[in-house]
């Protein structure tokens, strides 16, 4: 006997971030006051022995002034294209799935972009479209707490789940995976569609480009994503009728640059809608299939060119790329070409940190982090 959304209690969603309320709603469990940072080495090393990324968070990287000069440059050189490609998604995900519609983003590098779709849609088409924040985790799949919370109160309408940008598809994978598991639990069948902005790794259908170019807000961490940390799932922290949890970085309010990133992009809404209007237009006219894993297939390549044994160390596109520098212990970083503009913010964070540039041709990517192995596979 299935079970039913309806079963369970289910809390009001906490107060947290430092976005508008009604531009998201973070589904998650505060908690702030609960300590579960480690050190960059002490969490690969545990990460790379067993222990589940989710049971604790990183250290927020501090960046350095002229790291914030540099993002601060990038994000006046990209908004027009980060508008344009957020208008581009925005206009298929409203001739896909009408203005009955649940934004649904993944925290938290889903979040300022779910912002962002929100506002352009509430621009263009007059209505306030719904969007909260939910947790997916690799390995263990996505927050039902959450979505029965979307469900109960949302009856009838379609969700739209939105990310930032794909890499070798690994998140696309557990959310086609987490809606066939909430279908056969609970008889409800989700759309697993997954709207990201730029989809280098041909593993997305709904997508503003498939350049591997720069997303000024994979630059930073929780100081432009609401002051949000990364989602936890720990059984000793998080029960049955418990969303997954998360940090809320008051103490970082001071470098917080969330607001003023949307606010930037938007900006360029305008100028940028006719010519994205035209671009969905044609790619909601194609018949082919344009989900093809491309990018998969160049990950295996490096694995097997670097003898890596674990595909997870290895972190394709720019965002991710930057992830790596951020939070991880980078081995080296592949870039295509070193001259390409999108990998200045790479080539600074590796010359701080002390990491080797290799250029890697016929990339599908930009660039591609490859963690440094901490054991014998």
């Amino acid at each position: 006997m299935r079970a039913s959304v309806f079963e369970g209690n289910l809390a009001l969603p906490a107060t947290m971030g430092s976005y508008k309320q009604e531009d998201v709603v973070f589904l998650l469990k505060d908690l702030s006051d609960i300590e579960l940072e480690r050190g960059t080495e002490d969490r690969e090393e545990a990460i790379q022995s067993g222990t589940h990324y989710s049971e604790m968070l990183p250290i927020e990287y501090r960046p350095t002034d002229s790291y914030i000069r540099l993002y601060q440059e990038t994000l006046q050189t990209t908004a027009a294209k980060v508008a344009e490609a957020v208008a581009v998604v925005s206009e298929q995900i409203v001739a896909k799935r009408g203005t009955s519609t649940v934004l649904v983003s993944l925290a938290r590098a889903g979040t300022p972009i779910g912002v962002l779709i929100k506002r352009y849609i509430q621009a263009y088409y007059k209505v306030a479209l719904p969007h909260y924040s939910i947790s997916i985790i690799r390995g263990k799949g996505i927050d039902e707490n959450a979505l029965k919370y979307i469900l109960r109160n949302h009856p009838g309408d379609e969700i739209q789940f939105i990310d930032g940008w794909t890499g070798k598809g690994a998140i696309r994978k557990v959310l086609v995976q987490a809606c066939r598991d909430f279908a056969e639990k609970y008889g409800v069948q989700l759309n697993d569609d997954l709207a990201v902005l730029a989809d280098p790794g041909c593993c997305s259908a709904t997508y503003g480009t498939r350049e591997d170019f720069l997303i000024p807000s994979a630059c930073l961490n929780s100081t432009v994503s609401g002051l949000v940390s990364r989602t936890v799932l720990r059984d000793d922290l998080i029960g049955p009728d418990d969303y997954h949890g998360a940090k809320y970085y008051r103490n970082l309010a001071e470098d917080d640059l969330s607001n003023a990133y949307v606010e930037a992009i938007e900006r360029h809404f305008s100028s940028v809608r006719q010519q994205a209007v035209k671009q969905a237009e044609e790619l909601l006219s194609r018949t082919d299939d344009q989900v093809t894993w491309q990018g998969e297939r160049d990950i295996r390549n490096i694995q097997r060119d670097f003898g890596i044994g674990d595909i997870n160390l290895v972190k394709p596109g720019v965002g991710e790329t930057t992830r790596v520098l951020l939070r991880r212990i980078p081995w080296k970083i592949l870039v295509d070409d070193p001259d390409n503009p999108n990998l200045a913010p790479i080539l600074l964070l590796a010359a701080d940190r002390g990491v080797p540039v290799e250029k890697y041709p016929d990339l599908t990517y930009s660039c591609c982090g490859i963690i440094k192995p901490l054991r014998e596979d």
